[in-house]
């Protein structure tokens, strides 16, 4: 990119992070928006660009962050973050740039749902600015219980499940099957009230997910892989995503 800056709009400036203080910044939002009592880091935070929402209002407080992890096609796949939970040799064969979005936080006293719009904006920016085919990441619950997510999985099971040639196999040793477990017919009000919004935000975009969730104790989440191809994105939703991001 030729700027750090990635969007601004209203009292919100998206940019990439430009020096460890800008990374340490983000691993301490990360830290309280996540509660986890060490530092929020890995080695993935240096192999990664990380984008920084700040409210410019607030002297330029730091009120979400993300990271990217950019790979030239599929083969690559196996570095990604998400390749420790599942197998994903399926999209090995995915021929174009993909991204791997991880670590999405917003801070936890900040309503505004601009925020969020501008986090999306300046991702469409980076996806269109890189020609990337593929967005993928891991969609967290919170917490490791099943039972208030049941309606959420079923929905995900009956409606977006990947496509077979992309579906990821299980890896990780802890694992909730819910395309095989549950037999329920989601409630569309209490899936959508428990579906995270980041999720939420994927499905719109006509992005699919695993078969199963991984069960992520260390993190205290369930978490599903989420995929999107870019060209597949509902053309009103990418025009809306294009308009933030312009």
């Amino acid at each position: 990119m030729a700027t750090a800056v990635l969007l601004s709009k209203g009292r919100y400036r998206a940019r990439l992070a430009q020096s460890s203080e800008d990374i340490r910044a983000a691993q301490n939002l990360r830290t309280l928006a996540f509660d986890t009592r060490q530092l929020d880091s890995d080695a993935f935070d240096t192999r990664c660009s990380h984008i920084l929402v700040e409210d410019m209002r607030s002297a330029g407080r730091l009120v979400c962050c993300f990271r990217m992890l950019t790979m030239d096609h599929g083969r690559e796949i196996g570095r990604s973050y998400s390749a420790q939970f599942y197998d994903l040799s399926s999209l090995e064969g995915f021929s174009g740039r993909m991204v791997e979005m991880g670590r999405f936080c917003v801070h936890p006293n900040q309503i505004d749902p601009d925020i969020l719009r501008v986090a999306w904006g300046a991702m469409t920016s980076y996806v269109d600015h890189n020609n990337v085919e593929m967005l993928f990441g891991c969609s967290s619950f919170a917490g490791t219980e099943t039972e208030q997510y049941l309606d959420a999985f079923a929905m995900l099971k009956h409606r977006h499940l990947a496509p077979k040639r992309w579906l990821p196999r299980v890896k990780a040793p802890d694992v909730f099957r819910f395309a095989t477990r549950l037999r329920r017919r989601p409630d569309t009000k209490k899936a959508m009230l428990r579906m995270p919004p980041l999720l939420r935000t994927y499905l719109m975009m006509g992005g699919w997910v695993s078969d199963h969730a991984v069960v992520d104790r260390q993190m205290n989440t369930l978490h599903v892989f989420t995929g999107v191809e870019i060209g597949a994105i509902p053309p009103a939703r990418k025009r809306l995503l294009r308009t933030v991001a312009d």
